[in-house]
């Protein structure tokens, strides 16, 4: 008898989880999101070496605004790969263990997620039209790191750990401006990837 109470508490326990929080986030859409930003950040260091810019002499770097553009798109490019493999590893999991991928509390994350992204991607925005770019680096951390803890009370609890170090790392790169590159590949690469393997391990 002792043993059918823990089992109906334990299916109980499955059901309020499953309303209640969004777990269809695939590890491995971490661990993808992180190699492309390895990727996007290699690729933007042969940008700088290719312009004649020695990225770690110490020195004020000064971009040309062919430069910056590429920047851009590599970012944006980025952005929508990891974007992609999020979306097909979170519907392949889904499908595995058969879980509902739009309910209520999906819309919840996703709006919880997407105003701090908002305002950052609009701050961001506003620094590169005053030409501040050593700050857009530690500014993209520092809203991602809001956002992912903003949103974590939606799904798993590990993402908040992921926010908070993404909010540390965006804190200590505002006093090292001209290494944003480093921090950039550290935050959304090398934490993304540890994140990933550490979700996929735990809940797979």
């Amino acid at each position: 008898m002792s043993q059918k109470i823990q089992e109906d508490l334990s299916h109980i326990r499955s059901m309020m989880e499953r309303s209640s929080r969004f777990i269809s986030l695939s590890g491995l859409s971490g661990v993808f999101a992180g190699l492309f930003a390895l990727a996007g950040s290699i690729y933007a260091y042969q940008l700088f070496k290719n312009s004649g810019i020695e990225y770690f002499n110490g020195k004020q770097k000064v971009y040309s605004y062919d430069l910056i553009i590429e920047l851009v798109f590599v970012a944006c490019g980025i952005l929508v790969l990891a974007l992609g493999s999020g979306i097909f590893f979170t519907l392949r999991k889904s499908k595995k263990f058969d879980l509902p991928v739009w309910t209520n509390t999906t819309k919840k994350m996703l709006l919880n997620l997407a105003i701090p992204l908002l305002v950052g991607g609009v701050f961001c925005m506003a620094l590169l039209y005053h030409q501040l770019f050593a700050l857009i680096a530690p500014v993209t951390l520092l809203f991602y790191g809001l956002a992912l803890i903003n949103a974590g009370k939606y799904t798993f609890s590990d993402i908040r750990y992921l926010g908070a170090c993404e909010i540390i790392l965006g804190c200590i790169s505002l006093f090292y401006l001209g290494f944003g590159l480093v921090f950039w590949a550290v935050g959304f690469g090398i934490l993304h990837i540890l994140y990933g393997i550490i979700v996929f391990k735990k809940y797979k």
